[in-house]
């Protein structure tokens, strides 16, 4: 797991309810996911546009369902996804 997977993972993993319905192997696939899916609509301007953000809030939360995180706290989740997101992007539009 790369670091970057490891950051959207903790990220997920706060909920202990979603690793206690979905399990670690499945938290580490939406993880993977979530890097790919935030690496492709990084913007080169080195931040998260409110355009992108909202993107990408639509992306996670698709993401998020279709591995069946508990709905309840979804949202949080998403939150927590678009910082890191907006953390990281920084340092991927700067490599």
């Amino acid at each position: 797991m790369s670091e970057d997977e490891l950051a959207f993972y903790d990220a997920l993993e706060t909920n202990d309810c979603g690793v206690k319905v979905l399990g670690e192997p499945t938290l580490k696939t939406i993880a993977r996911e979530l890097v790919a899916t935030v690496r492709k609509n990084v913007t080169i301007d080195r931040t998260l546009r409110q355009n992108v953000r909202a993107q990408l809030r639509v992306l996670v939360k698709r993401i998020l369902r279709k591995y069946g995180y508990p709905p309840d706290k979804q949202e949080k989740a998403t939150q927590t996804v678009l910082e890191q997101a907006a953390l990281l992007s920084e340092g991927w539009a700067a490599a």
